[in-house]
């Protein structure tokens, strides 16, 4: 499986403001805070590049979808279906 392109870099410490409710609560099950929100960020970030690669390519991307449901599939006759 493919990794993001964010790595494991160095770790360094933050400062976050977060709610103390969640904060008990993810104490109390055992989460350890620091690797869930690398986790929930590196997931926030790749939505956000993916989102803003379509923005920049929606142009090119409309007229392959023209394209494509002016001329079908061009390798369809490569399918077994």
């Amino acid at each position: 499986m493919k990794h993001d392109s964010i790595g494991q870099p160095k770790r360094r410490p933050i400062n976050l403001t977060i709610d103390t409710e969640i904060v008990a609560a993810a104490r109390e099950a055992g989460l350890n805070l620091s690797r869930v929100t690398e986790d929930a960020l590196r997931i926030a970030s790749k939505a956000a590049r993916e989102r803003q690669w379509k923005e920049d390519n929606k142009e090119a991307i409309a007229r392959f979808s023209g394209w494509y449901e002016e001329h079908g599939d061009p390798l369809a006759h490569l399918s077994p279906l």
